[in-house]
């Protein structure tokens, strides 16, 4: 399993817009070997938010094949010059390769 992680800092009060991105029907869920995405929201008493969109894969390849996809390339391409919305603070992602899952025990 391939597991792309992206976390995004977001001015107070506006963690609700990433996760509208990420929570709507899109495309990717088509795509072969993509197993799931999660979204997360750091719990957070006053300032800066933090969300983590986790996205798991069946393998690297098929994440380099959704990455050389024409509508990954589509997608990038349209935002491509605009400048990022001012409510985001920082925005840094990871790649990993997943070495062990253990799952709850069944009786």
């Amino acid at each position: 399993m391939f597991v792309q992680v992206r976390k995004t800092v977001v001015t107070a009060g506006n963690a609700d817009k990433i996760v509208s991105r990420f929570n709507g029907e899109g495309i990717i869920e088509k795509q072969e070997g993509f197993i799931d995405s999660t979204v997360l929201v750091k719990k957070v008493v006053r300032g800066d938010e933090e969300v983590m969109v986790i996205v798991r894969w069946e393998s690297e390849a098929h994440w380099k094949q959704w990455e050389k996809s024409d509508a990954h390339i589509a997608g990038h391409k349209a935002n491509l010059g605009k400048p990022k919305p001012e409510y985001i603070v920082s925005s840094e992602g990871g790649l990993y390769e997943v070495k062990s899952v253990k799952k709850a025990a069944t009786e």
